[in-house]
C-alpha cells in the first residue's frame, strides 16, 4: 500500500473536498503558491476563484469568511501560525460561532479554519509556537487535533461538511508522520468520536495530537511491567466522554499529556469531568506545558517547556504505585 504523510492528508482532503463541493474554496495568505504545503497544486487545478490569496489581515479575511459562510458557501482558511488566531479571535468566536444560537438556527455559517503547524516548530519562539485549542473549546467552537495522516484527512474533511464553524489544529509535531494506507479506504471521520489506539487494562493515557505518538512509544517501553491504554479524543469540543468514560471505568486510572499550558487547560478539564463520573483507583496526573508557558527559541530551553515522554513514564509510575 502506499505511504501517506500528515501534510498530504491535508492536501488530498481538500482536493477532495473542492471537486466534490462546488461551494468550497481555500483562501489565506500566500495558498496559491502553498507556502505552508497543504495546497500545494489546489490553484492549478481548480482555480484563483476558489484558492485565494488574501491580504494580510486576519480580521478583514476572516470576517469575509463568515460573509461568504450566511451566503451558503464554505470557506476554508488557511492560518499558517497559530498565533494569528488570537488576532481573528473576536470573529470567530464573537460572531461566526455565535450568529446560528443567535438566530434560532435560521443562519449557518460553515467555516473551517486550519491551522496547520500549531505548536512548537525548531526556532520560532514565543509568538509562534502556541497551540491554543482550549481557548477554542472553553468558547464551545467545534475544535480538531488529529494525530495520523488518517484521521487528518478524515477529519478535515467532516468539518468543511460541517454546518458549524470547525478550528482544525494540525499539530506540527505530527505533520511528519506518515501511514501505510490504501487510499480507498479514506473517509470522513465523524467529529466528537475519539479513538483508543492501544487497548490497556492498568492505566489510561489520554493523549492530544502528536502526543499520541509519544504515548504509544511510552506505552510499548512499559509493556513489560504496566498494560497502557492510549486514548485519543480526536475532537476536543465535542468531546467524546461516554468513550473515555468506558476506558477510565476499564483502567480505573488516568494520566493526560496535552501540549497546552497547565491552567484551564484541556487536560484539567478532562481530569475533572472523569472525576465527576468515575471512581478512580488512583489521584489523576496531567502532562503538560508550564503554566504561562512561553517557548523560547533556543531549542534546548524549548524542548524543556514541552511536555516529554520522561515526565508521561514518571506520570504513569506515580499513578500505577498508588493503591486503591
Amino acid at each position: 500500500m502506499p505511504w501517506l504523510s500528515y501534510q498530504k492528508a491535508l492536501n488530498r482532503a481538500l482536493a477532495d473536498e473542492l471537486a466534490a463541493d462546488e461551494t468550497v474554496f481555500v483562501l489565506g495568505e500566500d495558498v496559491r503558491v502553498a507556502a505552508s504545503n497543504v495546497t500545494v497544486g489546489l490553484a492549478k487545478r481548480f482555480g484563483a476563484d476558489r484558492v485565494i490569496d488574501t491580504p494580510l489581515s486576519e480580521q478583514g479575511f476572516t470576517s469575509f469568511a463568515t460573509g461568504a459562510a450566511m451566503a451558503g458557501l464554505r470557506p476554508v482558511i488557511e492560518f499558517q501560525i497559530p498565533a494569528l488566531l488570537f488576532l481573528a479571535f473576536e470573529q470567530i468566536t464573537n460572531h461566526a460561532h455565535k450568529f446560528s444560537l443567535m438566530t434560532g438556527g435560521q443562519t449557518s455559517v460553515p467555516v473551517t479554519y486550519l491551522v496547520p503547524g500549531s505548536g512548537s516548530r525548531t526556532g520560532w519562539a514565543g509568538q509562534h509556537s502556541d497551540h491554543p485549542y482550549s481557548l477554542f473549546a472553553h468558547v464551545g467552537v467545534k475544535t480538531v487535533v488529529p494525530a495520523t495522516p488518517t484521521d487528518a484527512y478524515g477529519l478535515l474533511r467532516s468539518a468543511v461538511r460541517d454546518a458549524d464553524p470547525v478550528v482544525v489544529f494540525a499539530p506540527a509535531g505530527a505533520l511528519g508522520v506518515r501511514e501505510d494506507v490504501d487510499f480507498a479506504t479514506l473517509a470522513p471521520v465523524p467529529l466528537g468520536v475519539g479513538r483508543v489506539h492501544r487497548p490497556g487494562t492498568d492505566v489510561t493515557v489520554v493523549a492530544v495530537g502528536h502526543l499520541v505518538h509519544d504515548a504509544l512509544a511510552v506505552a510499548d517501553d512499559l509493556a513489560d511491567t504496566v498494560s497502557v491504554e492510549v486514548f485519543d479524543p480526536r475532537t476536543l469540543y465535542p468531546f467524546d466522554w461516554a468513550g473515555l468514560t468506558e476506558s477510565v471505568r476499564r483502567t480505573g486510572r488516568l494520566v493526560v499529556i496535552d501540549d497546552s499550558n497547565r491552567t484551564c487547560g484541556i487536560a484539567g478539564e478532562i481530569i475533572a469531568t472523569m472525576a465527576e463520573r468515575v471512581r478512580l483507583s488512583a489521584p489523576p496526573v496531567r502532562v503538560t506545558r508550564p503554566d504561562g508557558a512561553v517557548l523560547p527559541f533556543s531549542l534546548e530551553l524549548d524542548r524543556a517547556v514541552q511536555p516529554s515522554r520522561e515526565q508521561l513514564v514518571a506520570a504513569i509510575n506515580r499513578t500505577v504505585k498508588e493503591k486503591p
